[in-house]
């Protein structure tokens, strides 16, 4: 009898969490091979509901980087999902967003799914959350000059989201896609990796020295199976059986419309060049997403929520749709109003990054956000209320009106209300000004 996909997840989130237990504690010895490489496990740096973070070293070079490993039990939804966040790595190029080495798509030995594992730059110094909470251990806090620019770094690296640019066409292309509502395909064979070229990126060159990359453009990923290459957009032979209900199967990125995936790799109709906007929404921005680089710059990462910005909500379905995609993906202290109540008849847009920017400058501030007070956490509030009314206060400090008035502009119940991103950081350069 097979098990409901929720309490199939627990059961998988045990396993993984009684490996790590055993492997970083038990056997500090265990390893990983992955694209023929051998990586030893260190220890576990950290899990969440569908995924577990770990620091690894490469045998041969010694190097450490950090492991994700995602589990997909239930086949290929779930490992679209996370090639949805592959993708998303190597689409964003600045300074201030993480860039992915390597990946891999892999047989789990102990169940019927498949294990997406990826590659990451380790940032020793932690995250903004790891920083917080030394503060309130510590009780000390950010300077403000430090946390602005903190902030702006952040924004900036929001900016880089909120203006993708995608080859005409593409936006039409892929909504004829998404209107199919094909299913999707499942990977077949004993073992299949998908490999990725490697990113732009601005510093440590040669940090990634020793990953391998498949040749190809810079934005359509390579599926290796046996011997042969396929583009991850590119459907390959179908074998009988293999298919969700034996139909004819659509390649990874054919789904809803929140799921629309814009590929760089297919010049626009004729062979122009000309891009047109088609900006992403973060989604789960919050400062446990954003790492400190050495330099002390914030580093944007965790795409796994990212999805196209703009949806035009027109029926009930579609709302309630995306109200559980954001209860799934979206941490709910620094969840946008527009969120948790979805209305028919509006489109959601990349204004959601906006208050959850507002959100983790109030947390870098006070060393929490402004919807987890002690009436929310403690008394019985709902977060979800306080949201979606902007009911907060700001704590007595000794930080500057500026960076008040910064906070206080994204916070805005209404979306039109808030700055979008360009006007953030035109504000945050104010503030910033003012305290030089």
């Amino acid at each position: 009898m097979s098990l409901p996909p929720a309490l199939l997840n627990l059961v998988d989130q045990a396993k993984d969490a009684l490996w790590a237990l055993t492997a970083c504690i038990f056997h500090p010895s265990a390893k990983v091979k992955v694209n023929g490489r051998t990586f030893k496990i260190l220890k576990v740096l950290g899990e969440g509901g569908f995924s577990f973070v770990y620091l690894c070293q490469d045998e041969t070079s010694g190097r450490e980087f950090a492991l994700k490993k995602i589990r997909c039990p239930t086949g290929s939804e779930d490992v679209r999902q996370a090639m949805r966040e592959v993708e998303a790595y190597r689409r964003f190029k600045h300074p201030n967003i993480i860039r992915i080495l390597d990946s891999a798509v892999v047989q789990d030995p102990d169940g019927e799914g498949q294990i997406v594992y990826l590659f990451l730059p380790l940032y020793k110094r932690g995250n903004l959350q790891d920083a917080i909470n030394a503060h309130s251990i510590n009780g000390t806090r950010f300077s403000e000059k430090e946390m602005i620019k903190l902030f702006k770094g952040t924004c900036e690296a929001m900016r880089a989201m909120h203006e993708y640019r995608a080859p005409v066409g593409t936006q039409s292309r892929q909504n004829a896609q998404a209107s199919s509502r094909s299913n999707t395909r499942r990977l077949s064979g004993e073992q299949q990796f998908s490999r990725l070229p490697q990113p732009e990126h601005h510093s440590d060159d040669d940090e990634d020295e020793g990953f391998p990359q498949a040749h190809g453009d810079a934005e359509g990923g390579y599926s290796y199976h046996n011997s042969g290459a396929i583009p991850l957009s590119k459907k390959p032979p179908n074998k009988k059986g293999r298919g969700a209900g034996g139909d004819e199967e659509s390649g990874l990125m054919n789904g809803d419309p929140a799921d629309l995936e814009v590929h760089r790799s297919s010049p626009a109709p004729g062979g122009s060049s000309e891009t047109e906007l088609f900006p992403f929404a973060h989604r789960d921005m919050k400062p446990g997403n954003v790492m400190i680089a050495d330099d002390g710059s914030p580093i944007l990462m965790d795409f796994g929520s990212a999805i196209p910005a703009r949806i035009k909500i027109e029926t009930r379905s579609q709302a309630l749709s995306q109200q559980d995609i954001a209860a799934e993906h979206s941490t709910m202290a620094y969840r946008a109003p527009e969120l948790f109540d979805v209305k028919t008849g509006v489109t959601l847009d990349e204004k959601v990054d906006i208050w959850s920017l507002g959100c983790t400058l109030f947390a870098l501030a006070y060393l929490h956000s402004p919807f987890e007070s002690l009436q929310t956490t403690q008394q019985g509030g709902s977060i979800a209320m306080a949201a979606m009314n902007a009911q907060y206060k700001h704590p007595q400090s000794a930080y500057s009106q500026g960076l008040k008035n910064l906070i206080d502009a994204t916070l805005k119940a209404n979306p039109a209300d808030r700055p979008n991103i360009h006007q953030l950081i035109q504000m945050t350069d104010r503030v910033l000004q003012s305290l030089s």
